[in-house]
C-alpha cells in the first residue's frame, strides 16, 4: 500500500524540498503539488489524499484557514518558516510541524509519526453497534460504548474512564480514537472527549460528568453549542 500525499506551499523551493525528501520513502507517493491552498481545496473535492504537507502563510488563503474549511480533512503536516503557529496546529490535530528550512533528520521523525498513527488505526478493532475492542499490552480489551464517561488525551496516550470507577490508560491518538465512536460522543476539548448521555451539568466553559469537572476548549465552542441547539 502506497500512502498519497500532495504539498501545498508558495514557495517552488519548498515543494521541491519536500518533494526530494518524500522520495526516499517509497510507500509515499506524491501526486500532485500546488502553489496554494485554493487549487488544493479544489483537487480535494474529486480526490482522496491520506496526507498534506501544509504551508501556512501562503497568499490568498492561509494553511490554517484552509485546513479548518475542510470536512474531512487528510493528516495534515504543517511545514512553515513561523514558530508562532505551533499552538494553533496542537489545536487542529496536525500531526507535524516542521520549521523551514526541513532537515531530512526531522522529516523522518515526522514521517514515522504519521506511520505509526496508521498502524494504531489498524489495530483498534471496532464494533460500531454497542462497543470497541482497543489493545492495551498483549490484550484486546472491550469496551461497551454505554458505559464510556469521557476519555482524556495526554500526548500520544489516552485515558478512557468508565462510570464503574475503572479506567484504561492506552496508546492511541485521540484523534484516531474518536473517529472510532459513535455519535453519543463529542469532543469539547483537544484532549477531551465526553459521552454526551453522562453529562450532568454544564456552563459556558466547561460540562461536568459524574462531579468531574471538563473545560471546553476555544475552538471547541462552536461544535458544542451545535450540539446544545440540536439535542433541545
Amino acid at each position: 500500500m502506497k500512502y498519497k500525499c500532495i504539498i501545498v506551499d508558495d514557495e517552488p523551493l519548498g515543494r521541491e524540498l519536500i518533494a526530494s525528501h518524500l522520495v526516499n520513502f517509497e510507500s509515499f507517493e506524491l501526486i500532485d503539488s500546488f502553489e496554494n491552498a485554493l487549487k488544493a481545496y479544489t483537487f480535494l473535492e474529486t480526490n482522496t489524499v491520506d496526507l498534506i504537507f501544509l504551508d501556512i502563510e501562503m497568499p490568498l488563503l492561509k494553511g490554517n484557514d484552509f485546513l479548518k474549511k475542510l470536512k474531512n480533512p487528510p493528516k495534515v503536516i504543517f511545514t512553515t518558516a513561523y514558530r508562532e503557529y505551533a499552538i494553533e496546529g496542537y489545536e487542529l490535530n496536525v500531526i507535524d510541524y516542521l520549521l523551514k528550512p526541513i532537515t531530512f533528520d526531522r522529516f523522518f521523525v515526522s514521517i514515522e509519526k504519521f506511520k505509526q498513527l496508521q498502524s494504531v488505526k489498524k489495530e483498534v478493532k471496532t464494533n460500531q453497534e454497542n462497543h470497541i475492542f482497543v489493545t492495551s499490552g498483549s490484550k484486546n480489551i472491550k469496551i461497551i460504548f454505554d458505559e464510556i464517561l469521557y476519555v482524556e488525551s495526554l500526548k500520544d496516550y489516552i485515558t478512557i474512564h468508565l462510570e464503574n470507577g475503572k479506567s484504561h490508560h492506552i496508546k492511541q491518538n485521540i484523534s484516531v480514537f474518536e473517529k472510532l465512536l459513535d455519535t453519543d460522543f463529542i469532543r469539547i476539548h483537544r484532549s477531551f472527549i465526553i459521552q454526551s448521555k453522562k453529562l450532568t451539568a454544564y456552563s459556558k466553559n466547561e460540562v461536568e460528568i459524574n462531579s468531574v469537572e471538563i473545560p471546553i476548549g476555544n475552538s471547541y465552542k462552536e461544535n458544542w453549542l451545535a450540539y446544545l441547539n440540536t439535542s433541545k
